[in-house]
């Protein structure tokens, strides 16, 4: 992202929640509320939310094994180019999601490992997908640009 992202946001929003399956409904109408009073067009929409539960899921199936935890979800819409970017962090085990090698997707399922098609869904669909520990915390952000509709 550019240096004057400060200049370039118009909102931030952000929710806190436990690492539940269980509250992806929750997760899910957050950003998706967030991502149309943006006027984020329907079809990224729909992409940005399937990336959502991805990785929420994910956090909320592996983070914190069988203990429970937090995921704080940050949601940032930037202009000029209009793009959002969502930050997942939470205080599970570390983690890189990104560092697994790719699905080999020209295989039958049933000849492919079981596992990471998912994140590999995110990666293909999203803008810019990454990854950091920072303080004790996996932070994995993706980016997406959009077309304002009317």
């Amino acid at each position: 992202m550019s240096n004057n992202n400060e200049e370039r946001l118009v909102s931030a929003y952000e929710l806190e929640t436990e690492a539940n399956t269980d509250r992806l409904a929750e997760v899910s109408s957050f950003v998706e509320a967030c991502l149309e009073e943006a006027g984020c067009g329907i079809k990224t929409r729909m992409q940005i939310s399937v990336a959502v539960e991805e990785v929420f899921v994910n956090i909320a199936s592996y983070a914190y094994a069988s203990k429970s935890g937090k995921a704080k979800i940050k949601l940032e819409i930037y202009k000029a180019p209009s793009e959002a970017v969502i930050t997942f962090c939470d205080s599970g085990k570390p983690y890189d999601p990104l560092a697994r090698e790719d699905p080999d997707v020209s295989l039958s399922a049933e000849d492919r490992d079981i596992g990471g098609l998912g994140v590999y869904i995110v990666k293909k669909t999203m803008d810019e997908v990454s990854y950091e520990y920072i303080n004790g915390q996996n932070v994995l952000k993706i980016k997406k640009a959009f077309t304002r509709t009317e």
